[in-house]
């Protein structure tokens, strides 16, 4: 996309040159009737040699202009001197000619010109050390932005100023700015993709060396009971499912990042699907000792959602809760309208997630322990899952997150209505 330009050939352009010229023609003119009373035959004398004067001046610019003279020098104070050289000589050939024309005293020519030529070399003094100010801030300008082609993105202007050389400082910080979060936000990314196969290594091989060593163990002939050869089946089996739900967790993980979650969407019941989540998870709690209850807030049941994504929340949301209650705990899902909203909230009593946890804990293989197995009950999770649980919601225009409580911890997320 191109930048845009300024059009000096619009409408508007050229009627401001043209009433400008037209006001300081008058301006003058004024200024000479007021002072000196001339007879309106000079006065009409004037205006004629103003107007083809100040014409032609205007018309040479136009086609120094139309030239590219500032193209013409290496440096911008040259342009400037230049600009400032030509307007003075432009505005000593003006004044000469109609000094002439108007027959004026060769004394009053003489000390008009001489005024003149000091006019000019006052401009031009000004001028050069005027634009040094300016060629200081450009050279800053691209001094900054060979620091920011080598790598450095923590370089900043100063935006002393409202003139457009401040505007552009501005503009460049701001573009520094954004390079600096974007090249932060990459090397956050590279650091997660490292993580990624790192884990995804490690949850791969634990399983796949266990299946081998058991594999062997019994065409080997080293294990011949059926008993301890039914174990190992079912064992292998055991580790098989582990590694269809990470291969299954991944491949959703891949298309929620990659935006084309597959969603199908249809007005369903929430109170049916947290009827059946209760009902599918209700074994587990009973063999735990917990106490698993829910509640749908009438007059909120169809949604417009993809039942099969929302199901899988309320399962991972559930399964999680269940896995961090000790016997004799209580889990609880609640739904409830929340303006145009429905509200849901997975609340399981007892120790709440550590602080430090809290920040950490919808990222991706983050089991907020050391170990990779939890300990205690034998699961080996992939940690994968609240990390779809929240893709699944946003997905459907939702948000999600975790809060600890006096009593316990409790999940909770949103679903337009």
């Amino acid at each position: 996309m191109n930048p845009p330009k300024h059009n000096p050939y619009s409408l508007q352009t050229i009627g401001l040159l043209l009433g400008s010229g037209l006001a300081g023609l008058l301006a003058a003119l004024l200024l000479v009737m007021v002072t000196l009373s001339p007879p309106m035959d000079d006065v009409r004398l004037l205006f004629l040699f103003m107007s083809v004067t100040g014409g032609l001046s205007v018309f040479a610019a136009y086609v120094l202009y139309r030239r590219g003279m500032s193209r013409w020098f290496r440096s911008l104070r040259w342009v400037l001197l230049a600009i400032t050289v030509l307007t003075v000589a432009l505005v000593f050939v003006n004044v000469f000619v109609t000094a002439q024309l108007m027959f004026i005293s060769y004394h009053d020519l003489i000390l008009t010109t001489a005024l003149l030529l000091f006019a000019g070399v006052v401009a031009v003094i000004a001028i050069y050390f005027i634009s040094a100010a300016w060629i200081e801030r450009i050279h800053e300008l691209g001094w900054a932005t060979q620091q920011v082609g080598r790598g450095d993105l923590t370089i900043r202007l100063g935006e002393q100023g409202k003139d457009e050389l401040a505007q552009l400082a501005a503009l460049f910080n701001q573009m520094t700015g954004e390079l600096q979060a974007v090249d932060e936000q990459k090397q956050q990314l590279e650091q997660t993709r490292r993580d990624l196969v790192a884990w995804v290594s490690h949850d791969l091989r634990t399983p796949l060396a266990a299946i081998r060593a058991m594999n062997e163990s019994i065409l080997d002939g080293v294990v011949d009971d059926p008993q301890t050869i039914t174990r190992y089946h079912h064992t292998i089996q055991r580790e098989v499912n582990h590694l269809s739900h990470l291969i299954d967790d991944l491949f959703e993980l891949a298309q929620l990042d990659a935006g084309h979650p597959h969603l199908t969407l249809e007005t369903a019941s929430l109170r049916d699907l947290v009827s059946d989540t209760l009902g599918s998870l209700s074994a587990q709690a009973a063999q735990k000792g917990i106490t698993l209850t829910g509640d749908v807030e009438a007059g909120m049941d169809l949604i417009r959602m993809a039942p099969d994504k929302i199901q899988r929340v309320l399962n991972n949301l559930l399964d999680n809760a269940l896995r961090h209650t000790a016997s004799g705990g209580q889990v609880t899902l609640q739904a409830r309208r929340a303006g145009k909203q429905a509200e849901i909230r997975v609340h399981n009593t007892g120790q709440p997630i550590a602080t430090t946890d809290l920040p950490h804990i919808f990222n991706r293989f983050y089991r907020g322990e050391p170990a990779r197995t939890q300990a205690g009950n034998g699961y080996r999770g992939t940690g994968l899952g609240l990390a779809i649980v929240r893709g699944f919601v946003e997905a459907h225009g939702g948000s999600i997150h975790v809060e600890n409580t006096p009593d316990g911890t409790s999940f909770v997320f949103t679903l337009p209505l």
